[in-house]
């Protein structure tokens, strides 16, 4: 049932595979992320639970005879179906009674906290993480390395196309979302903005049902932006609110926020690499704290083009956040992890990426050429201290740079790859 407007993605593959596996797939993330039009590119027939046709006569039909509306060509897509939770274990029991593999796909852009109440799905229902797309699923990354082949050492010297620092800047404000891709530049921050405000003003009260105190979320929210990609505590957050918007908010409430925001799937942090290093180095325990997509930040930041190349600091923050991101979907398809590192020497690796054989890549992210002999000497610091510790140093050393004309490897073993050549 592919569009023919439909771009493919790096997802793709995965629901295929997952289909081959399980009776069903679920894909969740953020909304508008492109998750429907992916799954529809996958299904033979599908029901749409946020079609407002009669009254929303889909999820009405859905509550009273959840079975009926699974009914249809397999793979059949349930499109939104948390707004019937009831659904997952429907899926569940209808997947065991027919015993076959890529009945459903299921679409999710919230967890609700009746998922699995009766059974979780173990070895029925797969979930799959979709997020905003990556450059190279934009078409702004030629592609021209794989990540995947970076982390074995699989890697050739190329020249690339040279991108000049608003082009980049383009990039973060608009984001990863497919809504993006044919509008003017000068729009780019209204399908964040607009994202933002569905969120906070209509999506988390149909998620609980709970009217939540919306100006309390947005400073939260704003605060979230001024530390994106920093490992910001919940006490920091509460004190940068109190400095800025002048207005208390409690612990509690900050936490209780938070975890709402990643059950919407709008904030995803990355977290703290310890497990195969075996140092006698301490490690700090801080997730890095990040929004789904960096258009995000932007947004609650009223951060234009004009503002960010006058404030390369927070421009280096997003530039991260948006090198991350990709990172983080590229990983996924050959099912390695993200993370960061950073320990009590003040010692810290922007990205680290484990593989599924124990072995990991540590990738200094910079946004321009000029910084890339700092993070080199940086990384093979890091290296050398970790093997005098005892540990397991990584296998490969990365430069993941904005402003640059080259992928090559440097004399000292650190490789060198711009963000607009690399994709999975």
């Amino acid at each position: 049932m592919r569009n023919k407007r439909y771009l493919p993605r790096i997802i793709d593959s995965m629901v295929q595979n997952h289909l081959k596996t399980f009776g069903a797939v679920c894909i969740e993330g953020p909304k508008w992320c492109g998750k429907t039009w992916t799954a529809t590119a996958h299904c033979q027939s599908k029901i749409l639970l946020g079609d407002p046709s009669g009254n929303f006569q889909n999820r009405s039909l859905a509550k009273i005879e959840p079975r009926l509306v699974l009914k249809g060509d397999s793979p059949r897509l349930v499109d939104e179906w948390q707004e019937v939770p009831e659904l997952w274990d429907a899926v569940r029991f209808e997947v065991d009674e027919r015993g076959a593999k890529g009945q459903f796909i299921m679409t999710g852009s919230a967890t609700p906290p009746q998922k699995g109440i009766l059974h979780s799905g173990a070895g029925r229902i797969s979930t799959l993480k979709m997020r905003p797309m990556s450059l190279y699923e934009s078409h702004n990354s030629t592609g021209q390395i794989s990540l995947e082949d970076l982390c074995s050492e699989d890697f050739k010297t190329a020249l690339v196309e040279d991108v000049s620092l608003e082009r980049l800047i383009q990039f973060i404000i608009r984001g990863g979302w497919p809504a993006t891709l044919d509008i003017e530049k000068s729009e780019y921050s209204l399908i964040a903005k607009s994202y933002l405000n569905a969120i906070v003003n209509h999506d988390i009260f149909r998620l609980e049902g709970i009217n939540r105190n919306t100006k309390k979320m947005n400073q939260l929210l704003k605060s979230l932006a001024r530390n994106e990609s920093t490992t910001a505590s919940i006490n920091t957050l509460r004190k940068d609110i109190q400095e800025k918007d002048v207005k208390t908010i409690d612990h509690d409430t900050i936490s209780e926020y938070l975890t709402l925001f990643e059950r919407m799937f709008l904030i995803e942090n990355q977290k703290p690499f310890t497990s195969n290093i075996r140092s006698s180095t301490r490690i700090k325990q801080q997730e890095k704290r990040h929004f789904v997509d960096p258009s995000l930040a932007c947004a609650l930041l009223d951060a234009s083009a004009e503002i960010l190349i006058n404030d390369l600091n927070t421009l280096g923050f997003l530039f991260e956040a948006l090198c991350e991101r990709d990172l983080r979907i590229y990983a996924d398809s050959f099912n390695a992890n993200l993370y960061h590192y950073q320990d009590y020497s003040n010692n810290e690796i922007d990205a680290v990426i484990e593989l599924n054989n124990g072995d990991w890549v540590a990738i200094e992210i910079k946004l321009g050429a000029n910084q890339i002999e700092e993070a080199a000497k940086s990384l093979n610091k890091i290296k050398n201290k970790i093997l005098q510790d005892g540990g397991k140093a990584p296998k490969v050393l990365c430069v993941i740079c904005g402003i640059c004309n080259a992928a090559y490897l440097r004399d000292d073993g650190v490789y060198v790859v711009p963000i607009t050549a690399l994709k999975n």
